[in-house]
This record gives C-alpha cells, sequence and structure tokens, in this order.
C-alpha cells in the first residue's frame, strides 16, 4: 500500500474539525489531531474537541493523551504521531492530520534538531564569562567554533549566544551541524496539503465571536474554575496558556472582570489566527479551500480523486472553489 497523508491545516475557528468528519464519511482514513491544546484532559469546551460521538464514529488519535499538569513538546508530538501513523498504515489506511498548531506540522514536514537538554551548571558557567569578558568576547569565541551561527546570531543577543556555546560544549559538535541533521517524518509518504479558511477576514472574525460565546453559554466557565481549583495548575504550566483559557484563568484569579475576559480571549484568539495564516501562506504546496463554501468537502474530495488518493468511495462531481 502507498503511504499517503492529508494535511488539514487552518486557522482557529474555520471549521477544520467538521470538514474533516465529512472527508472521513468517503476515505478510508482515521484522524490524528494536529493541536497542542487536544492533547489535554479535561479541556473539552474550550478547545472544541471533537465530540464523543464524532470519535466514536471516526478514529481519533492524539486527544486526552495528557494531563494538563505535564508538559507536551514538539518532539513529544512528532513521535507520537509517527506512531500513530504506522499504526493505521498497518491497519490499511490513511491518516487525515488536522489541526491549527503550525510547529507541529513544521516539525512533521522538516524534523526536529536533537539537540541536548540545558544544562543550568554550564549556563551559569557561560553568564559568569559573558560578565567578566562581555558578551562580545563570547561572540568571537562562538565564530572561532561556529562560523555560520556567528553568522545568524548578533552579538547582542546573548540568550542564542549562550545556547550555542552550550550545545558545542556538551556535544563537540556545533548548533549548526546538530540542526541540519533532521529528518522528515514524510519522507517517503505521498502527502496533500489544504490550507482551509474563509475568504474574507470578517466572517473567521465573526465565527470566532460566535464560537467563543457559545463556549461560555456551554459551560466554559465552570470548565475553567473546575482546572483553577485544583490547585496544581497556574499560568506557568502551557496548558493554562491556551487561549481562552488564560483569559478566564484571569478572571477567576481577580484580574478582570468575566467581560473583560470574555473580550480579551476572542482578541487573542483573532491574533492567534492572523499568525496562523500567515504561517499558512508559507505552504505553497497547499491547495487553498474557502471553508464557507458549501461544496469545500467536495471540492477535497476531487482534489484528491486527481491526485490518486487510494480507495476513493464516492462519485465525482467537478467543483471548483478557489
Amino acid at each position: 500500500m502507498t503511504r499517503q497523508a492529508i494535511l488539514l491545516m487552518g486557522p482557529t475557528g474555520a471549521g477544520k474539525s467538521e470538514l474533516a468528519m465529512r472527508l472521513a464519511q468517503d476515505l478510508p482514513v482515521e484522524i490524528v489531531s494536529v493541536d497542542s491544546a487536544l492533547v489535554y484532559r479535561g479541556m473539552d469546551i474550550g478547545t472544541a474537541k471533537p465530540s464523543r460521538d464524532d470519535r466514536a464514529r471516526v478514529a481519533h488519535h492524539l486527544i486526552d493523551i495528557r494531563d494538563p499538569a505535564e508538559k507536551y513538546s514538539a518532539g513529544d508530538f512528532t513521535r507520537d504521531a509517527h506512531a500513530a501513523m504506522e499504526a493505521i498504515w498497518r491497519r490499511g489506511r490513511q491518516p487525515l492530520l488536522v489541526g491549527g498548531t503550525m510547529l507541529y506540522f513544521h516539525a512533521l514536514q522538516y524534523g526536529l534538531a536533537r539537540l541536548p537538554a540545558a544544562d543550568l551548571g554550564l549556563r551559569a558557567a557561560v553568564l559568569r564569562e559573558a560578565e567578566s569578558k562581555g558578551w562580545p568576547a563570547l561572540h568571537r569565541e562562538l565564530a572561532s567554533v561556529d562560523p555560520a551561527a556567528a553568522a545568524r546570531i548578533h552579538q547582542n543577543d546573548p540568550q542564542r549566544i549562550q545556547r550555542a556555546l552550550e550545545v558545542y560544549r556538551l556535544t563537540g559538535e556545533t548548533i549548526t551541524s546538530l540542526q541540519q541533521q533532521r529528518s522528515s517524518v514524510f519522507s517517503d509518504v505521498q502527502v496533500t496539503e489544504f490550507a482551509i479558511a474563509p475568504l474574507e477576514r470578517i466572517h473567521l472574525h465573526t465565527r470566532i465571536e460566535v464560537r467563543f460565546d457559545a463556549m461560555l453559554e456551554a459551560g466554559l466557565l465552570t470548565e475553567v474554575r473546575d482546572l483553577f481549583a485544583r490547585g496544581d495548575l497556574g499560568v506557568e504550566h502551557p496548558s493554562m496558556r491556551a487561549v481562552g483559557y488564560r483569559q478566564l484563568w484571569r478572571h477567576l484569579a481577580g484580574d478582570c472582570s468575566l467581560r473583560d475576559a470574555r473580550d480579551q480571549a476572542i482578541a487573542a484568539t483573532r491574533q492567534l489566527a492572523k499568525r496562523q495564516l500567515t504561517w499558512l501562506r508559507r505552504r505553497d504546496r497547499a491547495r487553498w479551500i474557502d471553508s464557507m463554501h458549501r461544496d469545500a468537502a467536495r471540492t477535497m474530495l476531487d482534489a484528491l480523486s486527481e491526485g490518486g488518493f487510494a480507495a476513493l468511495s464516492y462519485s465525482t462531481t467537478r467543483t471548483v472553489l478557489c
């Protein structure tokens, strides 16, 4: 069986989950979530987590696999997603990767550098050297062992100078060399990419506002209050920095009114969507689809049929969107 994968990418609120379920009706696929918040248990409403009914109808992966107090990195995701895809292919099906965490898509496509973990003792030593010699001197030292890194790191960027020297002293290899040693999960996979979003930005903004108000109606504040009451979570946890959660957390901490938290959450979600769209525009292989169009799913099925996607089970009707 040819290994294939469909990437369904889009900004928050674009309607990715709905389109994924429609595709799954006609394709031999299982859904792999590409979302840094859906991995957390107990965070259902604010993440627009697929319903239990949808997850019963179509297999979903990488949802509810971490407690909110745990960290989950791009490296963790790449490992888990690769394992999920391998299992899907063994079952004779294909993975449909759906989400808006663009770093995760990037990690799958281009790999992640296998850099050593931070060494606090070594970092402290580099900092002491900088205090006595100055960062320009350490930048010159970096240039002597890793000219490429020194060329792209400014001498007034102490954090990156410190990290580059730390990596070299820990491994004996330059950070430039290690960053080049990457492998793509998709190296032997036929990949079809879709970027979905409303054609008009105002439509996306409206969807975001309506969706967040619906989340509040559905009990989002109670969901966040339950997390707040646990006592082992705080704003330092990545899970609680998720859009919507961090604003309501501030409200529960007494830092703002519920109305202010609601307005801030909507504004932050729109800013996130803007960053996601900026990233998506760099994906030159992605086919853009207007998610507001009633035939969006059929257009994707047509494109997949033309690209030779395995085992399509529907009657093709030509539709052109964007």
